[in-house]
């Protein structure tokens, strides 16, 4: 039996081209509307939405998906309560909320149509972006995502397999010829795309590392090793721009505990 949701969902992708086709405030408001149906632990998040100026990718619509304390703060003065769970915690449960939210709205988006590529890097200028959408305390960009309607075509993108993802009972021990199928499988299939190449995308080495690496046999395990092997290594960055936002995650416990 066919299932559409279980159909559309195994079609995603990002979307990094689009045409110049505006969304109505009404599709936007759906849109939002449908993300809010996902499960929430306190619905501790926020949307912001520019449709003007020079958006990422030439994208026609942006959203910032925000972790969002501040509201129901609010809320609680009204019942005379003051917030004094942790901000780590607290964080954590909005990361939650915000991605349930995001994922549902990529799901609305592509459902009507629409190609959609989250941002992931919106965290280390988080600070300026409460400073431009004029955004209180407590409130942190988390992700933004593009929308619009796709200019390009392209196959989805590989993933693990299964053996490597979900495990019984027990995490699995990851042996060699586990790990080496994986790496098979996510290699083969974005070189048989030639995901890198159409993007000129290969990530520079920094350090005593020789390149021996081209697109013929770049892709995505030594892609994503370059990544977690030589970008921030300090945390001080991201500390600073949740601070910045109002975020402690670095509060004294209680003497008596």
């Amino acid at each position: 039996m066919k299932n559409k949701i279980i159909e559309l969902m195994r079609e995603h992708r990002s979307v990094r081209k689009y045409k110049k086709d505006k969304i109505s405030d009404n599709v936007i408001e759906q849109l939002v509307e449908t993300a809010q149906c996902a499960a929430f632990a306190g619905q501790m998040y926020s949307v912001v939405y520019e449709t003007e100026g020079k958006l990422p990718l030439g994208a026609p619509l942006l959203f910032t998906i925000c972790v969002d304390l501040h509201k129901f703060s609010k809320i609680m003065d009204k019942r005379d309560w003051k917030w004094i769970t942790n901000d780590l915690y607290s964080f954590i449960l909005g990361i939650q909320d915000a991605s349930y939210f995001a994922q549902n709205l990529v799901l609305a988006a592509e459902s009507m149509g629409f190609g959609t590529c989250f941002l992931g890097y919106t965290p280390y200028y988080a600070a300026a972006l409460n400073k431009k959408m004029k955004l209180p305390q407590k409130v942190f960009p988390f992700v933004q995502l593009t929308v619009g309607v796709p200019d390009e075509i392209f196959q989805t993108r590989p993933r693990y397999p299964l053996n490597f993802t979900l495990f019984k009972n027990e995490y699995e021990e990851l042996n060699d010829e586990l790990i080496e199928e994986a790496m098979e499988v996510m290699d083969k299939g974005y070189l048989a795309q030639e995901y890198y190449k159409r993007l000129d995308a290969m990530i520079d080495l920094t350090g005593e590392k020789k390149e021996t690496f081209n697109f013929d046999n770049y892709s995505w395990t030594e892609h994503i090793s370059r990544k977690w092997g030589q970008f921030h290594p300090e945390m001080d960055k991201i500390s600073k721009q949740l601070k910045k936002c109002g975020f402690d995650f670095q509060q004294e416990a209680p003497l008596d505990e």
